[in-house]
């Protein structure tokens, strides 16, 4: 029998930062993800004591820090804004080293299908800058799945040669945004998962994307814990939670389906 750690997105519970972490140690969250883009805990809103007292208050429930996101929604798809964006996205690693994760999620834009045009190239250049980085700290910028397909994703980051960036397998956009096959996914994608979102979605490739609480949409949980098993994965599945009108309580209640199938 399988177990995974199991986290919550700090801000999906929308609730101020103390009742969060409370109700996250409520659940039996054994950590969370916490944005890091803006606001408070931004790097630049956070000297050396506010991270230390932060990250008291995270362990003292019990609690530790799966990753951070830093995915700053702008992808690295312009060279004009790139050199701005991966030094941004650098202090937020730093962070996290900071905050006791070695993990940043992040959108890298989408990867396009022509190996040849210029945007992969820009993509290429600046995901080598940034895995140069998380290499030196020893950590992962972990790109979120769901904008291509996992077979594409898996191609483009075989040619950085690193694990520096990484991979933030997330089944319900996949399913959601690109009809793919999470379980096929994981298997594509296996020597760079770091970090998953446990989330689930109903089939399609046009937005509106519907999201839908745990094992209410059309990823296959119990086949893909498995996937996650069988590839060797020991990391966190962090619910994320990114509607509904009781985000809180879906949270439980997926915190509880995930702990049924395991």
């Amino acid at each position: 029998m399988f177990k995974f750690p199991i986290g919550a997105m700090l801000e999906s519970f929308r609730l101020p930062t103390d009742q969060a972490l409370e109700r996250a140690a409520e659940i039996g969250a054994d950590g969370i993800q916490v944005y890091t883009t803006k606001g408070e805990r931004a790097p630049e809103n956070m000297n050396a004591e506010a991270r230390r007292e932060f990250l008291d208050k995270v362990r003292s429930r019990g609690l530790k820090i799966s990753a951070l996101c830093g995915d700053l929604g702008k992808g690295f798809t312009d060279p004009a804004l790139n050199p701005e964006l991966i030094e941004r996205s650098k202090r937020i690693l730093d962070l996290a080293i900071d905050l006791d994760t070695n993990i940043v999620t992040t959108h890298i834009g989408r990867v396009p299908e022509d190996k040849n045009c210029d945007t992969y190239k820009i993509m290429q250049q600046a995901c080598h800058t940034l895995a140069e980085y998380a290499d030196s700290l020893g950590a992962h910028f972990a790109i979120e799945t769901g904008p291509e397909p996992a077979a594409r994703l898996r191609e483009f980051l075989d040619t950085l040669g690193s694990t520096g960036v990484a991979v933030n397998f997330d089944p319900a956009n996949l399913t959601m945004c690109v009809d793919d096959d999470a379980v096929k996914g994981v298997y594509e994608l296996q020597k760079y998962i770091v970090h998953t979102h446990a989330k689930d979605g109903l089939r399609g490739t046009e937005p509106p994307y519907r999201e839908v609480p745990l094992g209410q949409g059309d990823v296959d949980f119990k086949n893909y814990l498995a996937a996650l098993e069988d590839i060797g994965y020991r990391g966190f599945l962090t619910i994320e939670r990114e509607c509904g009108a009781d985000p809180s309580s879906d949270i439980k209640l997926a915190s509880d389906y995930l702990r049924s199938l395991m």
